[in-house]
């Protein structure tokens, strides 16, 4: 596994423990969920990670979005 399909697969982990969060704990809990979608974004836009730094860092191979 590459590193843009690990960021790919820890963001969808992040966005769908968010979403039973908030079915079970607390609307507030919709913040992660937020907060994942608006690093996606950046990271679209400007290329950096935080994710993908700490993954490079475990050894995960690079990809084409993220070095």
């Amino acid at each position: 596994m590459n590193l843009d399909r690990a960021i790919f697969a820890f963001a969808g982990v992040m966005i769908l423990a968010s979403v039973a969060l908030v079915h079970f704990v607390s609307p507030w809990w919709l913040l992660l969920t937020a907060f994942v979608g608006v690093n996606l974004l950046q990271s679209a836009f400007t290329g950096f990670c935080p994710a993908a730094r700490i993954l490079a860092a475990f050894g995960v191979r690079p990809g084409c979005a993220f070095r």
